[in-house]
């Protein structure tokens, strides 16, 4: 199963889920597909698709999806790396409105460089992402003090602004 995260952006992000359309009916997903979707109003008769989940179901939803493809939250990242997912993430874009500005870029650059995720900086680099997914061994998180990568993730993204 693939999860869709879209947080709680009260901004729309039909781009990705048109792209995740498009990508089922050519048959390159082929995975059952669940949406949080947020304040994203899409209907598809491909995907399930949720407004907001309650946290103990998504948190289910995290632990047995085979995928999560996420937009570039700091907490929708962490909550599935955390887990140990694979995790594509696409940030929302201020040209289409999507955000106030593209920090989402430099949050999923930053993780992407540590081998977290695999980063993407557009919608249309999604098929080859999912098509080379299989291969990709994301780094795993460690939640110790003294090697707190995640922190310095954040600290590191801090600094540049």
């Amino acid at each position: 199963m693939i999860l869709v995260l879209l947080g709680t952006q009260n901004n729309s992000f039909h781009r990705l889920l048109e792209k995740l359309d498009e990508l089922i009916n050519k048959g390159i997903i082929q995975e059952r597909v669940l949406v949080q979707a947020g304040y994203t109003k899409y209907e598809s008769k491909n995907m399930q698709i949720f407004d907001l989940i309650p946290g103990e179901e998504l948190e289910r939803y995290q632990e047995n999806a085979d995928l999560i493809i996420t937009h570039g939250g700091v907490g929708s990242i962490i909550s599935s790396i955390k887990k140990g997912k694979k995790v594509i993430a696409v940030p929302r874009l201020h040209k289409y409105q999507e955000h106030i500005n593209d920090h989402q870029k430099q949050i999923i650059e930053s993780f992407s460089k540590k081998g977290y995720i695999i980063g993407l900086n557009e919608v249309e680099e999604l098929e080859e992402a999912i098509l080379r997914i299989s291969d990709f061994i994301p780094v795993k998180y460690e939640s110790n003090n003294k090697n707190y990568k995640i922190v310095q993730i954040i600290e590191e993204f801090i600094n540049k602004i």
